[in-house]
C-alpha cells in the first residue's frame, strides 16, 4: 500500500525531511536540524549522540536501499516510484506544504461545465447560471438563476439565457454571414415577440449594434454580433449571435445565441465573452480561443 502523505527522510539526502503527497514527492524539503551539543568532556553524553547518529545512518541506509529496490534495482527509477519507506515524520515546526494551484482546465465532466453532445462541445457554467429547467424555449443550455414575471405583464422570464444550435442549411455560408443574419431574428424572439406570439417586453423598439468581429472559438474561426435592445417596457437588454464551424462530424456551423437583459438585475455582460472564451470542444480541455486570443472581436 502507498504511504500515507507526510514527512519522510529525503531517499537522496536522508538527513533532511522531504514532502510525500501520497503518489510522488514534491519539491517541498524541510531543512535539517541542528544536531545538538555533546556535554563538556565527553561522557556517557557524547556517547549516547554518537550511537544514535550510528543508529540514524542504519536507517537512512535502509530507506535509500528500499527506495532503490522499488524503482527496479538499477537506480534508473523515477520519483513517483520511489515510496518512503517508514511512517510520517513527527515534525509540528514544518507544516503541510501549501498546494499547488492547478493551471489546468475541467474536464467534460466536471459539475461547473454544461454539455452540447450534438455540437461536441462544452460551456463553462458560471456563477449565477443553472442547468435549464421548465424551459419552453429548445436548444438552451443554459440560464440564469430565477425567474420573474415580464415587464409586459405576462409569461415569466429569466434575465439571461443561452443557446446553441446546428446550422443545418446555410448554403456555405461564412461565420459572419450566419451570425449577422440571424441577428435580427434572436432580437425579436428574444425582446419583440416570442415563438407564440407574446410581448414579453412590451416589444422591441429600438435597437444599437455595440460589437461585432472574429472571434476564436474552440480553437474555430468564428464570428459575433452584439446588439443593444430597447424595449417598451423593462429595461431592454443585450443579444449576441455567435457562429463558428463545430468541430465534429461534418463540421457543420454551430449557432450560439446569447440574451442578457439590462439594469441591476440583468447578468454581467462581460459573461458573454467569458463563455465564449471558455467553449471547449469535447477531449480538448488546452484548445486555446476565444476573446483576449489571436482572433479578437472588433470593438
Amino acid at each position: 500500500m502507498t504511504p500515507p502523505p507526510g514527512w519522510y527522510p529525503d531517499p537522496h539526502a536522508p538527513h533532511r525531511q522531504r514532502w510525500w503527497d501520497g503518489t510522488a514527492w514534491t519539491e517541498h524539503r524541510s531543512a535539517p536540524e541542528a544536531p545538538a551539543a555533546p556535554p563538556p568532556g565527553g561522557g556517557p553524553g557524547r556517547t549516547k549522540v554518537v550511537a544514535l547518529t550510528a543508529i540514524g545512518a542504519v536507517l537512512a541506509a535502509a530507506i535509500v536501499t528500499g527506495a532503490v529496490a522499488l524503482s527496479g534495482g538499477d537506480g534508473s527509477g523515477t520519483e513517483t516510484g520511489t515510496a518512503p519507506a517508514s511512517t510520517p515524520a513527527d515534525t509540528p515546526d514544518a507544516p503541510e506544504p501549501a498546494p499547488e494551484t492547478s493551471t489546468s482546465e475541467p474536464s467534460a465532466d466536471d459539475p461547473a461545465l454544461v454539455e452540447d453532445q450534438l455540437n461536441g462541445i462544452t460551456f463553462p457554467l458560471l456563477d449565477g447560471w443553472v442547468r435549464p429547467q421548465y424551459v419552453a424555449q429548445d436548444d438552451v443550455v443554459m440560464t440564469t438563476d430565477g425567474t420573474y414575471d415580464c415587464p409586459g405583464g405576462v409569461g415569466v422570464c429569466r434575465h439571461g439565457m443561452v443557446f446553441s444550435r446546428t446550422v443545418t442549411e446555410n448554403d456555405e455560408k461564412s461565420p459572419r454571414a450566419l451570425a449577422e443574419a440571424d441577428i435580427s431574428g434572436a432580437a425579436d424572439e428574444a425582446y419583440d415577440r416570442d415563438t407564440l406570439g407574446r410581448e414579453l417586453h412590451g416589444g422591441m423598439e429600438s435597437h444599437q449594434l455595440v460589437k461585432s468581429g472574429p472571434v476564436a472559438v474552440a480553437g474555430r474561426a468564428g464570428y459575433l454580433v452584439r446588439w443593444r435592445v430597447k424595449t417598451a417596457k423593462g429595461p431592454g437588454g443585450y443579444v449576441q449571435s455567435l457562429a463558428f464551424p463545430s468541430s465534429v462530424g461534418t463540421e457543420s456551423p454551430v449557432l450560439v445565441r446569447y440574451v442578457f437583459d439590462a439594469g441591476d438585475d440583468g447578468p454581467p455582460l462581460a459573461d458573454m465573452d467569458r463563455i465564449t472564451k471558455g467553449i471547449r470542444p469535447f477531449g480538448d480541455a488546452d484548445t486555446g480561443g476565444g476573446v483576449g486570443s489571436s482572433i479578437g472581436p472588433a470593438g
